[in-house]
């Protein structure tokens, strides 16, 4: 069980840990170009009740530990004042519905941001027969493929939620993108979430590459 004190129903030390965890982690993802302007958004399980995650319109190039701010299951702030983003139920969802889930991490590349645009009339973008397959927990060969869903983009975040769980429902699921936005990805810890999401990346810009060379074996 959580330690608690007096005033806080969580672990103060906990949340140090994991506000430190995501400053360094996002500091080299915003390096990259990933979080432009004050975008995203990142969290990582604290306890089974509670989630660290980032405060709403900070530069996530520069995060400091009071730009780290706990919310419970259901995206609702705890002991604070301070607001996270408006997309914080497509976090919460996954830590509720899936005990394994620790980190959640929410970019806005620009490969991510394209290939939402590009490939949001299929609704899914297929991902075939790459080696980078593998880095996906649960996956043991190039042989094989993956769809990854894009959502159309909505205000309206119960909705989307919605739709998230109805594809969490179909089947194994490591990422989605939303069109015109970006990409969600997860895993167990910071470093699992991270190697899902740059396997995403990587893929993704194959994907265009292959769209510029007209080598694309599909159509949107």
């Amino acid at each position: 069980m959580p330690r608690m004190t007096a005033s806080l129903p969580y672990d103060p030390q906990r949340l140090a840990v994991c506000a430190d965890e995501i400053i360094v982690n996002v500091r080299e993802l915003a390096a990259r170009g990933w979080t432009p302007a004050t975008s995203s958004n990142f969290s990582r399980r604290m306890d089974p009740s509670h989630i660290a995650i980032t405060v709403s319109g900070r530069d996530k190039g520069r995060l400091v530990a009071d730009d780290i701010m706990v919310v419970d299951l259901e995206g609702q702030p705890v002991a604070t004042s301070q607001k996270s983003s408006a997309e914080t139920l497509l976090h919460s969802q996954l830590y509720a519905r899936f005990d394994d889930v620790g980190c959640v991490l929410h970019t806005h590349s620009l490969n991510q941001t394209v290939a939402s645009r590009l490939y949001a009339r299929r609704g899914s973008i297929r991902l075939e027969g790459y080696e980078l397959l593998k880095a996906f927990i649960g996956n043991s060969t190039h042989d094989m493929a993956i769809d990854l869903p894009v959502l159309p983009n909505s205000q309206d975040m119960p909705e989307l939620a919605a739709q998230v769980e109805a594809l969490l429902d179909a089947g194994p699921l490591w990422g989605y993108l939303i069109e015109g936005h970006g990409l969600y990805a997860w895993g167990r810890d910071m470093p699992e979430a991270r190697r899902h999401l740059e396997a995403f990346e990587f893929l993704l810009a194959c994907e265009l590459e292959m769209r510029r060379q007209g080598a694309s074996i599909s159509s949107t």
